[in-house]
């Protein structure tokens, strides 16, 4: 191949990895003048112990430059997207209802730490996109640090269990059982039944999620680019998608993995949970919430030193940087200066501002964020409520109907894009049929099951009430002295829920295996339910007859489906209506918008919307605790409400993104990409072939006429605009 002038790297002759060299030369005396040039630069940037070569610092040995692929390079970053989506969109999102009840947190304020994420992204993606994104600055470095980070905040935000005694179970202690005459003598503030933590608490979960920000902000701004600069354009969708869908797959893992580790014990190295009477189907169950940070701790450590050693570039991505077609909007692609030092970050925001189709995708991403952000934190929780299933169980539904939909649908955006070969005005339509689609099934919300039957809340005691502030007591468990009973609800044989054994008016308890059970209880109704049971009331959940869990389950995996079919497609067109050089920086502010307008104000929205929900609260020394019912109606047509307006909003941003988008040299764009290629070299036989550029309906293009068409089709690199040899 040399001999016949052209100058193609081996290392991808063999293997087709999105790669494909470009020649650009006109005569065999040009070649070898720019083959000499390229070889003095390749010397100077990547020689040996150069810097694109793997390796740590000065140690690049040379068994390990087989590693040095866009294909690896994706293997890595997939499983670094993979354990951020397992902690921060997993992890933390199965144990909210957990620590609420450890710690006794409102819901407003584990909004506050699910959102402590995304007010770190906000504060970094500037700052790490604009540094990070330079010409020259190495993203595998950025992406590998970060990991250290998400690493340092998983530990952190496991230490508050190490802080707080063991945790106590009540039931079946004297003074949780109802006795005649009974006088507290211990304040609920003095004892040690009340959860342990409170404001303190929440600072270190809110720190722990800071570090999981700030080291996951390289991950979809640099991460991204790194890939689509080292991956031909044909490849870059197919190649994005795989590390999208990995993305997701990670919060499914989260969810299972979350989830059967609630199944264990909170304190179980110490403690064996049969041996206090409880199961994970009590509502006082406490699993091992911390479990999952330790892990994703080693996991972090073990991928970012693989990151850690790749270039900043891989070989190929110049002659990739000149074959790209750029398709930014009109008025962006008018000037291709770049913006490389930092007094130049307004003018290059300005730019951005003044791309209406980019603002608008913009604008769309912020409230797909909120509904996305606020959702994974506290659809747990409505499952929870609506169906009355247990924690593990909730999480373990939304893992199953997460990798097909979530993973499914961000797979199938991207190849969809390829399939079609869709232009930018192409894919925006795709989001808008896909995010019409999310908002017809958004009303699965409607469904909503009946209150649970809670004594003296939802449903009156089987006894007269009294008078008082309390609605829990009546003239049953009037004299018991359960004014400082600790919560420890029972489900009684008439299948109704009571605060504790000692407002059941339940006298004695015996054991079986990790069950407790309760007899001689006054205030139930033993008229009702099953009579041939040994107990009147058991430390468990009652069951629910609601029938609406599967028809909710399938439509939120249809929903889910259509919101995560839009997020390749949006992202691809978010990175075509910009300029090549301003597409790091261009993540980086839309990831700013979709924090600020999105994903931070929503969970602490979701947590003000829930709480409002609450119909009873836990009793707290100085303000009120966790909530321990909510009111099924108001929590379904709230998150109802906020899901069609979220969608809503999604479909008139991404109608106007295409309204308002105006494809390079004023062409009305028919959604299809023309896949130009240019042909100089024929590979196959050696030869230098017509210096034409042929398209796929036939067009031949000489190099005479190559300027004046190189603007029409939206040529905005420079190295292709003033090329002695086009």
């Amino acid at each position: 191949m040399a001999e016949s002038g052209g100058c193609v790297n081996k290392a991808f002759e063999a293997v087709d990895d999105g790669f494909h060299t470009i020649d650009l030369r006109s005569s065999r005396r040009d070649d070898k003048r720019h083959t000499s040039e390229g070889e003095v630069d390749s010397e100077s940037r990547g020689g040996a112990g150069g810097e694109l070569r793997c390796g740590w610092g000065a140690v690049r040995p040379a068994w390990l430059q087989r590693f040095r692929t866009a294909k690896w390079a994706l293997f890595w970053l997939c499983w670094a997207g993979a354990i951020q989506g397992m902690v921060v969109n997993g992890f933390v999102n199965v144990v909210i209802t957990t620590i609420e009840k450890r710690f006794g947190l409102r819901s407003m304020q584990t909004g506050v730490i699910a959102g402590g994420y995304d007010m770190a992204s906000f504060a970094c993606l500037a700052p790490v996109t604009y540094l990070g994104g330079r010409s020259g600055s190495s993203k595998p470095r950025w992406l590998g640090w970060g990991v250290l980070l998400m690493g340092a905040g998983s530990l952190l935000f496991a230490l508050p269990h190490f802080l707080v005694p063991p945790y106590r179970v009540a039931g079946d202690e004297p003074e949780d059982l109802c006795t005649l005459n009974k006088t507290v003598s211990v304040s609920r503030c003095e004892s040690s039944w009340g959860s342990e933590g409170g404001a303190w608490a929440v600072a270190v979960f809110v720190a722990a999620q800071l570090l999981h920000g700030a080291g996951a902000t390289p991950l979809f701004t640099l991460g991204v680019t790194y890939i689509d600069e080292n991956v031909s354009k044909k490849m870059s969708s197919v190649y994005l998608g795989v590390y999208y869908t990995m993305a997701v797959v990670g919060p499914a893992v989260g969810y299972v993995l979350g989830g059967q580790m609630l199944n264990i014990y909170t304190d179980f190295p110490t403690v064996d949970s049969d041996t206090i009477g409880i199961t994970p189907q009590s509502s006082v169950w406490i699993g091992a919430w911390w479990v999952g940070f330790l892990l994703s701790a080693l996991l972090c450590l073990a991928v970012a030193l693989p990151l850690l050693a790749f270039p900043h570039e891989l070989p190929g991505a110049a002659e990739i940087r000149a074959s790209k077609v750029c398709e930014a909007h009109e008025g962006a692609a008018s000037k291709c200066a770049a913006f490389s030092s930092l007094r130049e970050l307004p003018a290059a925001a300005g730019a951005l501002m003044r791309n209406p189709t980019f603002v608008f995708l913009n604008l769309a991403g912020a409230s797909e964020g909120l509904l996305i952000s606020g959702f994974a934190a506290f659809l747990p929780k409505l499952i929870e409520n609506q169906f009355a299933v247990s924690a593990s169980h909730a999480a373990l539904l939304l893992g199953v109907i997460t990798v097909p939909a979530g993973g499914g649908g961000t797979f199938a955006g991207g190849w969809l894009v390829k399939r079609w070969r869709l232009a930018c005005a192409g894919i925006i339509k795709l989001c808008v049929a896909a995010t019409l689609l999310a908002a017809l099934f958004t009303f699965s919300f409607v469904l909503s099951c009946d209150d649970y039957p809670f004594a003296g809340v939802t449903v009156p005691y089987n006894s007269p009430a009294i008078s008082g502030d309390s609605v829990l007591l009546a003239q049953c468990n009037s004299e018991c002295g359960c004014e400082g009973a600790p919560y420890a609800p029972v489900c009684g044989r008439d299948g109704i829920v009571y605060y504790s054994p000692c407002h059941a008016g339940c006298r004695t308890v015996s054991r079986e295996g990790p069950a407790q059970l309760y007899t001689d209880c006054t205030c139930l109704n033993n008229t009702e339910g099953n009579s041939s049971l040994p107990y009147e009331a058991i430390n468990s959940a009652c069951s629910s007859a609601c029938p609406y869990l599967w028809v909710f389950v399938f439509l939120a995996f249809c929903v889910m489906l259509f919101t995560f079919l839009a997020t390749m497609p949006a992202l691809s067109a978010t990175l075509r209506c910009v300029r090549e050089d301003q597409r790091s920086f261009a993540l980086g502010i839309q990831w700013i918008k979709v924090r600020l307008l999105g994903t931070i104000p929503a969970p602490l929205l979701f947590g003000f919307l829930i709480d409002l929900s609450c119909s009873l609260w836990e009793p707290a020394c100085d303000s009120t605790g966790a909530c321990l019912l909510y009111d099924n109606y108001n929590m379904s047509r709230y998150m109802l409400a906020l899901a069609l307006v979220g969608k809503l909003c999604s479909l008139v941003f991404f109608f106007l993104a295409w309204w308002f988008y105006r494809p390079p040299g004023g062409k009305s764009g028919n959604g299809v990409v023309p896949a130009i290629d240019l042909l100089v070299t024929d590979k196959r036989n050696g030869t230098n072939g017509p210096h034409t550029i042929s398209t796929d309906n036939g067009l031949s293009l000489t190099p005479g006429i190559l300027n004046g068409v190189s603007h029409a089709n939206g040529y905005c690199n420079a190295a292709l605009e003033c090329s002695d040899h086009l």
